[in-house]
Formats: structure tokens, C-alpha cells, sequence
């Protein structure tokens, strides 16, 4: 096993009681299909990752007790409803202990989404409804029950629409950890959050399937060391050298993506790749899901992978993040990022490398996959350090290098985790890059970017009026937030041009974007 260590609805219930609920709810998925018809790759085993506290907040780790997450009967960390799920919400009242939870794609309720009919939900202000159909309408209703066995009538039908959008898909499934905690809605809602913004970043048509927990052990039952953030569990097949090259060569689909396959090696560097299996699918390969519940791996496991997050760490579920607190949504990032494919071969019992090994460097043209010297993730042969790995054994060497707390950029790929701080993947930070580079697909991503005009990378462009931008990454999050085919920063003023029906040069121009650290 490689073992990778460290981070409205409107309306009235009325009790036979005479107890009146108000509730309310926000708004609706299954999966899209696999997208090949290639032999099936072979399995391999089970990859663990564990994010761990930074070592000095892991001093206040020793007397620390769990932060609640989010008291119940406050407000909750609403997300949009996305492909594949929506939030439930409703405010709590007394003298109800519990809520029961209807689901259909019929008003009148003449059916039920699977697992959604009469759910008992527990004494919760909320849940996230998962498994469902992208852009299909969905109906629901609430009967609240109290202490004496009396059950409420239906509240009025609500309607919810989850995202019509096409692209990746993550189906969450919530352990019974997380169902039976008094604060499963807060739990609920942030781990909903992370997903919806990987279902709005990638526009891949696969499905991903993700346990999550909340406890105070791992899959199997191990107890999670008082360092212990997070951790997942996925896993991962022995896919031939060739085989995942060529795959990820005809998946290219980004200026970063024709970059970066520029600078793959020519010849094998291991006879065979680690790849995930929500990796695989990624690149149109045969790798469905091997995991089980337990952590094990096998023909028939359900899971791409799981995701714990410690239930005796001081996890909080809701932002800010307070000083003493570990924020939750950034550690589920942390791992779904794992389950997804990054990772280093560095660290694990076995020589094959890891997708996101082929893009590390030590200076420009020089490789190094050992974990001695400088090691850094650059998608141009080395040209330009986008950020350092991580060469501190007690962390992951597949992880972002950590300078101490509180971190100037706390990415959500770093090593250790510091209280207090929070973050999320994004189009241009260092793991929304890794993930385009390694298969996944960006929506809306730029086709190039250039500094300065005398450098140009594109050509029939129409340019809209400028702005300030501080840097070169700020003009690029300006530049995609707005939907560029291209953009252009001046360094001099500090301009940021959007460009739109432009063309893009990839022959030997100087201004190819290459990352967040500068320009190839």
C-alpha cells in the first residue's frame, strides 16, 4: 500500500400536537457514462495520503477537542445545487427531534428517488441530497416528528433543479459517521462545496465516486494519529508507460496541456504509471472504481475513493476559519485531489511513477525524482518553478512545500496545514494546473496569455478595454473569470487586456503562459 502522509422551501408543518415548523430549502443527480470502450487496465492496490497539522499548530493538537460543526439551528454554508445534488435546509424548532425526507421527480409523489422516501434524517437543520440526474427538477417535502411519536403533516412541495451544465461529475456518498452527528447538515454542506467547485472548474463527462466520513479512524479501522487532518484512500492501477502517454497526449486540450506534453519524456522512465482510477477515466481509459467501504481494492468496489476527515482533530465547517481551528473544506479539497491522480511515487514501496511525477524538476531540462535537492512542478521542461514540492519526509512528497504558519499562500496542495488558514483549487493555482496536466479538462480556459505586446502569442483578436491588475496571475483570474479566448498583462502599467475570437501562435513564441509564477 503506498501510505502518503499529512491534510425555500416555503411552507408549514403542523404537529396533531399543535406544534407549527417553519421550513425551508434550497435546491436536485445520477452519473454521466464512461466514455470508452478500451480493455481494462489492471488493477493495482490501494494509495493512502494523510494531511497532517503543521508542526507547531500540532502543539495545540495535544488538549485540543473537535470544533463544532456549525451548532445546529444555524445558519448553514449554502451551495448551489450542482450536477449530481442539492441542499436541503430548514430552520430548527422546538419540540421537534427529528425530520423525515421525500424526493421525486413527480409533484404529486407517485415515486420516489431511490433512498429518499421517508428518510429519516435525524434532529438536523439540513441535508444534501445526492445521486441525481444533471438538469432534471426535483420535488421534496418535510415531516417533522417529536418526542411522543407524532409525526407532522407533508410541508408544501419544493422544487429544485440541479445544474444542467456538461462535465465532470462527483456522486457523493455519506458514511453513517457523517449521517448520524448532530452536525451532519454543516458537515454535509461544506463537503458539497468542495465538489461543486471541481464540477465547475473540469468539464470532464466521467463520474466520480467518493465515500466521505467523519470519524476517528480510517477505512480500516486503523486509529487516525493526533496529526492527522484528513486523509483519503483511492485506488490505483498499473497502467503500461505507453498506454497512459498516448492517452494523455490525445487528451490535451489546453495551452497548459500542449505545453506540458511538450516537455514528456521520450523515452520510459518506469515500465509502468500509478494512475488513479478516476485519473484513468480522465484520459478515456478503461479504470473503473475498486474501492470498498473498508479501504480495500478490488473487481466490483464501488468507490474511486474515500475521504476521513478526523473527528478528534479541531476540524470547523464553516468560514472563517477561527485561529485554532483546521479548515474542513480545504482538507476535503486536499484529499478529493488525491483521489483525482496527484501524487509522487516518492515515499511508496514501489519504482513506478506517478502522472504528476513527469512534470518535476530540479532546473531547467533537468529532472529530479528523488527527494534530495530541489525539487519543484514545472510544466515547461523545468523553465519556470510554478511552486517547490515537498521534500520534509514527515509530509508528503507529492505535496506543495510548506513554509511555517501562518502561510503567505496556504494552497490547498501544502504539505501541513495550518490553523486558521483556508483555500480553494482554482483555474490558476498550482493544483488546477496539475490537474489539467495530468488529464483532467479546464472549463473555459484561456488559450494563451502573453506579457506584453512585443512578445504576442495569438493573432484576430477584438480587445476590451483594460483594467489593473496587480501581477501576472491576477490578470489571468480577471481574464478567465470573463471568459478570454486570450489575455494580455503589461508589466509596465499593469494593464490586463481581455481578448476575445482570438487565435493562438504556439511556434516558438516567448509570451506562452506557463503557470502562476510567471511566463515561459
Amino acid at each position: 500500500m503506498m501510505r502518503r502522509r499529512r491534510l425555500s422551501i416555503a411552507g408549514l408543518i403542523i404537529f396533531a400536537a399543535g406544534v407549527v415548523l417553519g421550513l425551508a430549502a434550497v435546491g436536485g443527480g445520477t452519473s454521466s457514462p464512461g466514455r470508452n470502450s478500451n480493455p481494462r487496465e489492471l488493477p493495482g492496490n490501494a494509495g493512502r495520503h494523510v494531511t497532517r497539522a503543521d508542526s507547531e499548530s500540532m502543539l495545540g493538537l495535544q488538549n485540543a477537542t473537535p470544533a463544532p460543526a456549525q451548532m445546529g439551528g444555524g445558519p448553514l454554508q449554502m451551495v448551489p445545487p450542482t450536477r449530481s445534488s442539492f441542499m436541503a435546509s430548514w430552520q430548527k424548532v422546538s419540540g421537534a427531534i427529528g425530520y423525515r425526507l421525500d424526493v421525486s421527480t413527480s409533484a404529486s409523489f407517485d415515486s420516489y428517488v431511490n433512498g429518499y422516501h421517508d428518510l429519516d434524517v435525524g434532529d438536523v437543520n439540513g441535508r444534501v441530497v445526492t445521486a441525481l440526474n444533471p438538469g432534471t427538477t426535483y420535488y421534496y417535502r418535510m415531516r417533522a416528528y417529536n418526542a411522543t411519536g407524532m409525526t407532522s403533516a407533508n410541508s408544501g412541495v419544493m422544487a429544485a433543479m440541479t445544474s444542467a451544465s456538461a462535465g465532470l461529475i462527483i456522486n457523493s456518498t455519506f458514511d453513517f459517521s457523517i449521517t448520524s452527528n448532530p452536525n451532519a447538515a454543516a458537515i454535509e454542506a461544506t463537503i458539497n462545496g468542495a465538489v461543486s467547485i471541481y464540477e465547475s472548474l473540469f468539464s470532464d463527462p466521467i463520474t466520480i465516486q467518493i465515500l466521505f466520513r467523519y470519524s476517528a479512524t480510517a477505512p480500516d479501522g486503523t486509529r487516525l494519529s493526533a496529526s492527522t487532518i484528513s486523509e483519503s484512500d483511492y485506488g490505483v492501477y498499473s497502467v503500461p508507460w505507453n498506454t497512459y502517454i498516448n492517452a494523455l497526449v490525445a487528451d490535451a486540450s489546453t495551452s497548459s496541456d500542449a505545453t506540458a506534453n511538450l516537455s514528456l519524456p521520450t523515452t520510459a522512465l518506469s515500465p509502468n504509471l500509478g494512475v488513479s482510477s478516476a485519473n484513468g477515466r480522465a484520459v478515456a481509459l478503461n479504470t473503473p472504481p475498486t474501492m470498498s467501504a473498508n479501504g480495500t481494492v478490488g473487481s466490483g468496489g464501488p468507490y474511486d475513493g474515500i475521504v476521513t476527515l478526523n473527528s478528534t482533530a479541531p476540524v470547523q465547517f464553516n468560514r472563517p476559519t477561527s485561529a485554532t481551528n483546521f479548515d474542513a473544506q480545504t482538507s476535503t479539497e486536499h484529499e478529493i485531489d488525491e483521489i483525482l491522480g496527484l501524487g509522487s511515487h516518492l515515499g511508496s514501496s514501489g519504482s513506478n511513477l506517478r502522472p504528476q511525477d513527469l512534470f518535476s524538476w530540479s532546473s531547467p531540462a533537468v529532472r529530479n525524482l528523488t527527494s534530495s535537492g530541489v525539487r519543484y512542478f514545472s510544466i515547461n521542461a523545468g523553465a519556470t518553478n510554478i511552486i517547490n514540492f515537498n521534500q520534509n519526509s514527515a509530509g508528503d512528497f507529492g505535496d506543495w512545500q510548506s513554509p511555517p504558519c501562518p502561510q503567505a499562500n496556504p494552497f490547498v496542495q501544502n504539505a501541513f496545514s495550518c490553523a486558521g488558514q483556508s483555500s480553494d483549487i482554482t483555474a490558476t493555482s498550482p493544483e488546477g494546473i496539475s490537474l489539467d496536466v495530468i488529464g483532467y479538462n479546464l472549463v473555459n480556459g484561456i488559450s494563451c496569455m502573453q506579457q506584453n505586446s512585443a512578445t504576442r502569442c495569438y493573432n484576430n483578436y477584438s480587445e476590451a478595454a483594460s483594467v489593473f491588475q496587480s501581477s501576472a496571475a491576477a490578470c489571468l483570474n480577471y481574464c478567465n473569470s470573463n471568459n478570454a479566448e486570450a489575455c494580455e498583462w503589461n508589466s509596465s502599467s499593469g494593464q490586463c487586456y481581455v481578448e476575445s475570437g482570438a487565435s493562438c501562435l504556439q511556434g516558438g513564441v516567448n509570451g506562452w503562459y506557463a503557470g502562476v509564477s510567471g511566463v515561459a
